[in-house]
């Protein structure tokens, strides 16, 4: 490899575990294997027979996800490629290597996925500062047991700190033993597990959220997440959780929890979603889904659940100031992202007057007092057959709940945001929607829910190009590029409803479809 070990000092963590036995090491694998991305280097230290190449394998059949995947150890051949669905691997064993000048000719300078090299110390100062080290000795009074001591540096520390902190919650919790294995995540800084271990007739499972207590920080001197009510913490997530369960919704049960470092042991409601196997929306679960939010809509629901004895959370308003704030990540991040410069005063003045005349309506308190999930879409919404009536729908990522117009969740359903909803299955399932209110409620106004449907269609849509364009920017994310078009596609439908028809003259003269879509690239 090409990096110089230091160009500045990294700074740097180090942490002992102590592994008492082999399956020991196996779960410290899985939690740096569930830690790991693209870009990064874990090197294995050791004596002959420590169990790198143990370690090495256990962490590799922790990214595939396959128990049972063959791992030869390259001692002879120096490096074994994986090219797994998560994360690509180069597993290096440099024992044989005679000269550090021949790490140049492995190609791992081209490697995109992670690096974890065994016999790190016979190529010093050619890993980059950035990496974890993770030394594994025999204890000499227990040859099964070793003791790991892992030395992070640079980016990693804070894994590595998160990771240590994990590791202790979930063996207090009674989860310490089981198998882990990465959960694709959301857009936030969230992530989830799978836990499972074999049981007395059959594999149990759970999901394990890690979601420490932290800020959106945003651009201003109040953090973005507290005007847009984001939740902090995953408090909330265990208040309405419990909510929704009692009232006969299939949101995750809670196993165990500690809601002050943000670990949560959640029911695993399987990996069948309310799509189909090429991804695309299954007209009767969709139908199932906004069925349910007819139900849930028609419920009173409190201001304020209980998330544990004496822990109260308070659902906040979907208020003004949270939708403009959200309405600012147009500006703030796609329009210099897809025009290349920021929009003029003039333009920006122009949109705020429009969002002025449309919000009071859409954020009266006296109008609107049902609970908004906000991300009601396909990556959140499980299907679960065995299941009947509504609870055939399992809900997740309702963390951020707040008290506002029914029509937002209708919206995030029917325009979709990860995948194309046909023209035809929208129409059908707002008329779905709306045939259930009325049969509940004979007054329900048809037309007021469409004009709010449009008018938060166009809301919800505008902030999803802000998020998308800041995932890339911000983040790093640029697959969520992708999505640019479909979302462009929503919006325009949007506007197409007569109370939008300012909003549709700015966009053509600012923001135009075909400028929307080039975006994506």
């Amino acid at each position: 490899m090409s990096h110089p070990l230091h160009q500045a000092p990294a700074p740097s963590r180090s942490v002992v575990i102590e592994l008492p036995d082999e399956s020991a090491t196996q779960r410290l694998a899985e939690a740096v294997a569930a830690a790991a991305g693209a870009g990064d280097v874990v090197l294995l230290a050791g004596d002959l027979g420590a169990g790198k190449t143990a370690f090495a394998r256990a962490l590799i059949r922790a990214v595939a996800d396959d128990a049972g995947l063959e791992v030869p150890s390259p001692t002879f051949t120096l490096v074994q490629t994986y090219d797994l669905p998560r994360l690509a691997i180069a597993h290096v064993d440099l024992y044989r290597l005679g000269d550090p000048a021949e790490l140049d000719e492995l190609g791992l300078d081209e490697h995109a996925g992670l690096i974890l090299a065994e016999w790190p110390e016979r190529a010093p100062d050619r890993f980059p500062a950035d990496r974890l080290e993770v030394r594994l000795e025999v204890d000499a009074e227990d040859p099964g047991a070793r003791t790991a001591r892992l030395t992070a540096h640079g980016d990693w520390t804070d894994r590595l700190a998160r990771i240590a902190e994990v590791r202790d919650v979930l063996a207090r919790l009674g989860y310490g033993g089981w198998r882990r294995r990465f959960l694709k995540g959301d857009a936030s800084s969230r992530r989830y597990e799978r836990l499972s271990r074999d049981g007395r007739s059959a594999v149990m499972s759970a999901v394990m959220m890690d979601s420490p207590a932290a800020p959106d920080p945003g651009t201003g001197p109040v953090p973005y997440s507290r005007i847009a009510h984001l939740a902090e913490s995953v408090t909330p997530f265990v208040a309405v959780a419990r909510a929704l369960g009692e009232r006969g919704f299939s949101a995750p049960r809670i196993h165990a929890a500690d809601l002050d470092r943000g670990v949560l042991v959640i029911e695993d409601l399987g990996a069948l979603t309310v799509l189909d196997d090429a991804g695309r929306p299954v007209a009767e679960r969709y139908a199932a889904a906004v069925e349910l939010l007819a139900e849930f809509h028609g419920l009173a629901m409190p201001d304020a659940v209980e998330a544990a004895p004496g822990i109260v959370h308070r659902l906040p308003r979907y208020d003004e100031a949270a939708f403009r704030i959200e309405l600012g990540l147009l500006a703030d991040w796609f329009a210099p992202f897809a025009t290349g410069a920021p929009l003029s005063e003039a333009a920006l003045a122009e949109f705020d007057a429009i969002w002025a005349d449309l919000l009071p309506g859409i954020a009266d308190p006296a109008a609107h007092r049902a609970w908004v999930m906000r991300d009601y879409h396909s990556p959140n919404l499980m299907w679960l057959p065995e299941r009947d009536g509504i609870r055939r729908v399992g809900l997740l990522d309702f963390q951020d709940a707040v008290i506002g117009p029914a029509a937002y969740d209708v919206a995030s359903l029917v325009f979709d945001a990860r995948v194309d909803v046909p023209a035809p299955l929208r129409d059908d399932l707002r008329a779905r929607y709306v045939a259930c209110r009325r049969q509940a409620d004979p007054g329900f106004d048809a037309a007021a829910f469409d004009r709010d449907l449009a008018i938060l269609a166009a809301q919800r849509n505008t902030k999803i190009l802000g998020i998308f364009a800041r995932l890339f920017l911000r983040d790093g994310k640029p697959a969520y590029l992708a999505h640019i078009p479909r979302i462009s596609t929503y919006l325009e439908h949007a506007l197409d409803h007569p109370v939008l028809a300012r909003l549709k003259v700015w966009y053509d003269t600012h923001l135009p479809d075909e400028l929307r879509r080039r975006a994506a690239g």
